[in-house]
């Protein structure tokens, strides 16, 4: 006689009473404290769970019998007893708990009120949908923490945790494929539903090998911040897409013949849309921000953090300022900012930009601002400063902030005590807390930044003082090759008066003056000799502009002078500021090409006079102007050494003058040569 064939429903009840048992059997284990001391009594209780849902389970075997509320109930407790688990052996990376209990009871809420509208006929496809979905949510959320639990543990440690990976795991991985077929097909596959309890009964002899090879259960966690972005992205993504395709589906199951069409093309923009959302910056902001405030207990992973800041600073890339900008406006998520460096002893300059508009004013080093970030060394948030002043002492703000609407935070640049520089930072793309957390991290970044600029600087200074050094050695050669002309020079001197009858010697002495004035003339143009130092004394500016300009008449374009205002009287010495004015006269003339235009003006402002050398040449870029312009040993011409307009701003300066520049590329180049006026034309200029 033929043994009567077994149907689905008994099959599922085998399945889920092999499950009871397994897990009952590893439940009774763990509770009698076998070899397992840590977190125990977590998983034996996750263990109880589902052996007491597989008990259930068997007893309602086949969908839609555990549609039903005590069903539901169980099911929930058994996936979160799991969840709960996994959670508390990631807790010693710093996360924060309440947060994911919160996502797995929202998930629970929606899985219980679709449990309970499932009897109502106008809700039951909407329940059984919300149903499916939110137990999808759950498998997602088990795969993705069970994978941080594996990737955040040490190598020497993962022999003792990946076969509680591969159990627990392999939970959430079958409950995925058997909610993700139902999702698909609208409903629960019986023969999928029916091998669930034999793959959950695999799974307990490997969580009791794990619980034997690991029984303090002590992992060395390390939960990484940007992993945890990655999946924080990766569920939200798929969350997104879950719903786009339940709305597509009710899109294609209303629209009639257009209901296809309706499907691809809205799956079609809801993607293009989600690409769109997860390559945006303030979102990735946002999403940073929320992760580091509601999962972790500090706001930064410092050592990614100090990592990445450093990285930043060392490596190769734009220049040293940007890149201190960048990385310190990373770590408040801000967009923008701008550096000022301490690199005069009274004067706070201007020295880089990031996503900003190049800056120009500077702040005195004994204004009341530089001064009290000196000695409180705060980060000074502008907007605060503004709304409460007594907060900061009544601090008032310097004049460039006002041009800056964005300015955010002002942080100070320390090094060895004092104030080497401070960074300007723009609004950030997202609300951000300033708590006295995110103030210390900021200091602390400031001063390393400053220790690195502060490096950079003095190397600097050192490869000028080499050069210097190298220019003093070339002009030990020239001066060696002016005493052989010399000696030649002497030594026709001495035969003159013997042979200067002679044809002979009168031919020779022609060919060694010629050769001599051609070899001075280009050591001439290799070294610009310094001369013997001269007492200043009053001088008619524009006497000596005219002769620098009647000087170079001869060139093309032809320097033109404009005097708007004569008479000005100005102290220096005759000899260098007429080498200062010609080789600005000079520069312009090589700038411009032949059928340009060289205008020298010379006018007052207040008790200044200004000249002006104006032309039309090829012009330089604000960069070029910021970061080369002035330095020693950098120069745009071929045979050129990069000291003349070095030399003639420190001359200037030392007259109590300055040297300013305006240009724009292929539109032309403006220096002013502001001189103070001497005698009676700055007295009258003061009682005026």
């Amino acid at each position: 006689m033929t043994p009567p064939a077994l149907s689905s429903g008994d099959i599922a009840a085998l399945s889920y009473g092999l499950a009871s048992l397994a897990f009952f059997g590893l439940s009774l284990l763990l509770l009698g404290n076998w070899r397992a001391r840590r977190h125990a009594r977590a998983l034996a209780v996750a263990c109880l769970l589902t052996a007491v849902w597989a008990t259930a389970a068997a007893a309602l075997p086949v969908w839609p019998g555990p549609l039903s509320m005590p069903a539901n109930v169980l099911e929930i407790l058994r996936s979160g007893a799991w969840l709960v688990f996994v959670l508390l052996l990631l807790q010693p990376a710093g996360l924060r708990l309440n947060a994911y209990f919160f996502a797995i009871g929202g998930i629970a809420g929606a899985e219980l009120l679709a449990g309970a509208l499932a009897g109502r006929a106008q809700w039951a496809v909407a329940a059984t949908l919300t149903l499916i979905v939110s137990r999808l949510l759950l498998a997602v959320l088990g795969m993705l923490l069970v994978e941080q639990w594996y990737r955040n543990t040490p190598a020497p440690q993962r022999w003792g945790v990946k076969f509680a990976c591969l159990g627990i795991g392999g939970l959430f991985a079958y409950d995925f494929y058997l909610y993700s077929d139902g999702l698909l097909f609208r409903a629960i596959n019986d023969d999928i539903w029916a091998a669930r309890g034999i793959v959950n009964a695999l799974t307990a002899p490997l969580l009791a090998l794990s619980a034997a090879r690991n029984p303090a259960w002590e992992l060395g966690l390390a939960m990484s911040r940007q992993m945890m972005f990655r999946s924080a992205a990766l569920l939200g993504s798929a969350v997104y897409l879950l719903a786009m395709a339940s709305s597509a589906y009710y899109l294609r199951y209303f629209g009639g013949a257009w209901g296809p069409v309706m499907q691809v093309a809205y799956l079609g923009g809801a993607v293009l849309l989600l690409a769109s959302v997860l390559f945006s910056g303030a979102l990735r902001s946002k999403l940073k921000v929320f992760i580091n405030k509601h999962f972790y207990q500090a706001s930064f992973d410092y050592r990614e953090e100090w990592l990445r800041f450093t990285r930043a600073l060392s490596e190769d890339g734009p220049g040293l300022g940007e890149r201190t900008i960048q990385a310190v406006a990373q770590l408040v998520e801000s967009p923008a900012g701008a550096l000022w460096i301490r690199r005069e002893r009274t004067r706070c300059v201007p020295a880089a930009s990031w996503n900003m508009a190049p800056q120009t004013a500077g702040e005195p080093a004994d204004s009341a601002f530089c001064q009290m970030l000196e000695r409180r060394q705060w980060v000074i948030d502008v907007p605060e400063c503004l709304a409460h002043p007594l907060r900061y002492g009544q601090l008032p703000l310097p004049q460039w902030t006002c041009a800056m609407p964005q300015l955010w935070l002002v942080v100070p640049l320390m090094l060895h005590g004092s104030l080497f520089g401070f960074v300007a930072l723009a609004q950030p793309r997202t609300r951000i807390n300033l708590n006295w957390e995110v103030r210390d991290l900021l200091k602390i970044a400031g001063s390393q930044a400053a220790s690195y600029l502060a490096h950079r600087e003095s190397a600097d200074s050192l490869l000028v003082a080499r050069q210097f050094e190298s220019f003093n050695r070339m002009s030990t050669f020239i001066v060696h090759d002016l005493k052989n002309l010399v000696s030649q020079l002497s030594l026709l001197l001495s035969n003159a008066e013997k042979h200067k009858a002679k044809p002979e010697f009168q031919q020779d002495m022609l060919d060694t003056l010629d050769h001599s004035v051609k070899k001075m003339t280009a050591l001439l143009q290799k070294l610009s000799r310094g001369e013997t130092q001269e007492l200043a004394a009053p001088l008619l500016i524009e006497q000596v502009l005219a002769h620098a300009v009647s000087a170079r008449a001869a060139l093309e374009p032809a320097p033109a002078l404009e005097i708007a205002q004569g008479g000005l009287t100005v102290l220096a010495n005759r000899g260098r500021l007429e080498r200062v004015l010609g080789h600005l006269i000079q520069n312009a003339v090589e700038a411009t090409a032949k059928d340009g235009r060289v205008l020298v003006r010379l006018l007052r402002e207040r008790d200044s006079a200004v000249v002006e050398l104006g032309d039309t040449g090829l012009g330089m870029s604000e960069q070029f102007i910021r970061e080369r312009l002035f330095k020693p040993f950098e120069s745009t011409k071929a045979a050129g050494m990069g000291i003349g307009v070095f030399e003639s701003r420190e001359y200037i300066r030392e007259v109590g003058g300055e040297l300013e520049v305006s240009s724009k590329p292929a539109v032309g180049t403006t220096f002013r040569v502001i001189l103070p006026l001497h005698g009676d034309g700055a007295a009258a200029a003061r009682g005026k």
